[in-house]
């Protein structure tokens, strides 16, 4: 049998396993930007969000679909459908990936020399081509696993797939670079798709030692009886995949925009592609570095609540949905006051230059909300409520390429317009998120709970700036850094249960610490 997680307990293995690999996502960051600079880890973050968006059109949406109608299956304990689900789930797909795989090479010069406007990102785009129908199997596992409430494979294929990446980058780019920026870049990619690989070949096992389900067995004669289940699958995967393709589709259209907007504002294509790795390569993985706790959750969240929907429990959607907000926001206000006050050491030690500690000051207040954004988007997918995540992204990516080319083709501007537009962005799908909410089924973030969190927020900031005036006192040193976020973490730890962030309950569901709560 499967082990099966409470929702505490399967975020809980989620956030740890995202602890390791970010931590291990940044050591091949830095490696990366030491072993290529700026302009490299530009032509790098310039190709991969092609590549995301040929993955969200191969997935259609499925993971989540798969995820909700497993668990919906699990609870019956039928397992018929549950291999229905994998099989139809598979062979699409694996069309799907082979396909996109293919218009994906093809396309790869027009793309690199026409959109992109740097023909040297073609080597990067072709050589990272392969990850998809592996990324495409890997997903379909995933949501099965999540279906079934069962975290744990999916979180040490995580870590797997970090391990491997970091240990072949370093190799690969160091053979190639001498050989040019864009080859570096293209080695850089590989180690992703031997990462990648690694982890799926790790799923298959666990799924197979397993033994629930034998998916060889009558393989043909449950893709034939699968037409109630594809309708299924597809009444969630096709709003999904919606709100998946804005987003990947943004995300694909955002250096285009920015390479195009720079260009009116005078910038060379050569500084432009340094700015935006700056922005995209330094920057934002900071910003996004709480994120593993709310994808956790998220993830955690869509059977959790596709169970509590079912059994129409509406008290438990709301505390679920509220319980999520509070522990997004906490692991997201200590990233803010870091990253706000500590900006300029952090570049520094990280990547050996401060060049983008404004654009991160100015940034990090805002992308807080980014951190309740997740949760939110979960909680409307659970509840057969696409459809608004969907125009809720939409908006927001309209809203913010017309900012970005606004501003960035403004001199006055430049990689700063980008900066403000996606921070726009954020603070508008999230509050549209909420409203939908609000309207759908009457969920409020209560004043109270708003109260505290800017009380959290102050509070923290307050003591950020006493530590860092500490801080800059004395020779500033790596030590005397580490030192410093130490004590303010422990002070904000101790903020967290003062304004009861973190409740006695939710400890009491971590296995380690049941026996001395008790």
């Amino acid at each position: 049998m499967l082990s099966k997680q409470t929702f505490l307990q399967g975020t809980l293995i989620l956030i740890l396993a995202g602890m390791i690999t970010r931590f291990l996502g940044f050591i091949n960051r830095l490696v990366v930007a030491r072993l290529m600079g700026e302009e490299g880890v530009g032509l790098y973050m310039m190709a991969l969000p092609t590549l995301f968006l040929v993955m969200t059109l191969t997935q259609l949406g499925l993971p989540i679909a798969i995820s909700k109608r497993v668990a919906e299956a699990d609870a019956q304990n039928d397992r018929a459908k549950i291999k229905r689900i994998l099989v139809v789930s598979i062979i699409i797909t694996s069309i799907s990936s082979i396909f996109f795989t293919v218009v994906m090479i093809f396309a790869a010069p027009f793309i690199a020399t026409t959109l992109l406007t740097d023909d040297r990102t073609l080597l990067p785009i072709i050589a990272v081509s392969p990850i998809i129908p592996i990324v495409a199997v890997s997903s379909v596992l995933r949501g099965y696993f999540q279906g079934v409430q069962n975290m744990k494979p999916q979180s040490y294929s995580q870590v797997i797939e970090q391990v491997v990446r970091i240990s072949c980058v370093a190799l690969f780019v160091h053979l190639l670079l001498p050989y040019g920026i864009e080859y570096a870049a293209a080695g850089a990619m590989f180690s992703v798709i031997l990462g990648e690989f690694a982890s799926l070949l790790y799923m298959i096992y666990q799924f197979k030692s397993k033994k629930t389900i034998r998916m060889r067995h009558r393989f043909f004669s449950y893709l034939k009886s699968s037409k109630q289940t594809i309708r299924e699958l597809f009444s969630i995967a096709l709003p999904s995949t919606g709100s998946r393709m804005i987003s990947s589709f943004s995300y694909f259209l955002e250096p285009i925009i920015v390479a195009h907007s720079l260009a009116i504002a005078g910038i060379s294509s050569t500084i432009a592609t340094r700015q935006y790795g700056e922005l995209t390569g330094f920057v934002l993985p900071l910003l996004f570095l709480p994120t593993f706790i709310t994808q956790s959750l998220s993830i955690a969240l869509v059977p959790n609540i596709s169970e509590a929907d079912a059994r129409k429990k509406n008290h438990l959607i709301h505390y679920r949905i509220h319980q999520s907000i509070r522990i997004s926001f906490a692991s997201g206000a200590i990233a803010t006051v870091v990253l706000s006050i500590f900006a300029v050491p952090i570049l520094s030690f990280m990547y050996g230059t401060s060049n983008a500690s404004t654009i991160l000051i100015f940034m990090a207040p805002f992308y807080i909300l980014l951190y309740i954004q997740s949760p939110l988007q979960a909680a409307l997918q659970a509840l057969d409520l696409a459809k608004p995540a969907m125009w809720n992204s939409l908006i927001g990516a309209i809203v913010k390429f017309v900012v970005l080319f606004i501003l960035a083709s403004n001199e006055s501007f430049g990689i700063m317009g980008v900066a403000i537009a996606m921070s726009v962005g954020v603070i508008l799908i999230t509050l549209l998120h909420l409203a939908a909410l609000r309207k759908e089924i009457n969920f409020n973030i209560p004043i109270m709970d708003i109260v505290k969190m800017l009380a959290l927020i102050l509070a923290t900031w307050s003591v950020g700036k006493i530590v860092y005036d500490f801080y800059i006192t004395y020779d500033p040193n790596i030590l005397l850094f580490g030192l410093s976020l130490i004590i303010l973490m422990v002070i904000y730890i101790f903020l967290l249960f003062i304004l009861k962030f973190i409740t006695k309950e939710e400890l009491e569901q971590i296995p380690f610490l049941q026996r001395w709560m008790k």
